[in-house]
């Protein structure tokens, strides 16, 4: 059992496991670091005002239609006919600044629609890792990670990022775990964590961006700590959490 008195700690590999986590009373993490959760930072870090997450091609349309700008990725490539795809870069352009910004994708915005019943929904990335550990460990409530993996499989920089995060709530003697998931994932990144980008080297999500020739995208998602922003879900749309902590990078 968990610890007395503690918060219990808990990874979903993917999606179609997230309803066994009985998250309702829970925050949860969701984590698409290559790149769905990585592009929403980095359109805050960018000053965009709203990302409105969709399941679907067709309802990322219908908000087109409307004169939303929209943003859609389907394997890994941008949908022909939208504004953008899902590379960070995509949403670092000087003419977004107070934009909202319409987003569907093949695994990430899945697993944000999976979440949305839940307590609370934050984005998680390497990019605000810091400031979300604090932020979590002052929130004293059950996490889960929800990691969006691929097309409802593992995938394996999710679960590196989840074990980052694991490592440190377990750190702050606030949580305990006794989630084999959640204990697998912590030892991957302690094994990972002296070279995130040589350790996936041969991961399946890494060989299809290569082949795509979005190496570029790759080593922008593995940036740590560049961004105190903690995107968090607010009815249909993703906001800046107010007040986010200071940064206290926990990993140097």
């Amino acid at each position: 059992m968990p610890g007395e008195g503690k918060n219990d700690v808990l990874v979903s590999y993917t999606p179609a496991n997230f309803p066994y986590y009985e998250a309702e009373d829970a925050i949860v993490v969701v984590i698409d670091i290559l790149r769905a959760t990585s592009a929403i930072c980095a359109a805050f870090i960018n000053g965009v005002a709203r990302v409105i997450p969709v399941k679907t091609v067709e309802e990322a349309i219908a908000y087109r239609e409307k004169g939303y700008l929209a943003a859609a990725e389907r394997n890994g490539e941008k949908v022909p006919g939208f504004d953008m795809g899902n590379s960070p870069y995509d949403f670092l352009e000087e003419d977004l600044k107070g934009k909202e910004v319409v987003l569907t994708t093949t695994n990430g915005t899945q697993a944000l629609a999976a979440a949305s019943g839940s307590h609370k929904v934050v984005v998680g990335s390497f990019l605000n890792l810091s400031a979300l550990c604090k932020w979590l460990i002052e929130q004293d409530r059950k996490v889960v990670l929800l990691c969006a993996g691929w097309k409802n499989k593992y995938n394996m920089e999710d679960s590196i990022y989840a074990g980052a995060v694991v490592g440190e709530l377990l750190k702050s003697e606030r949580f305990s775990t006794t989630c084999d998931s959640a204990i697998a994932a912590s030892h991957i990144f302690g094994i990972a964590n002296y070279d995130l980008y040589r350790f996936l080297d041969y991961s399946s999500h890494r060989i299809r961006l290569r082949q795509l020739q979005l190496e570029k995208d790759i080593r922008y998602c593995l940036q740590r700590d560049i961004t105190d922003i903690i995107p968090i879900l607010e009815g249909d749309a993703l906001v800046p959490l107010r007040k986010a902590p200071s940064r206290s990078a926990v990993f140097q």
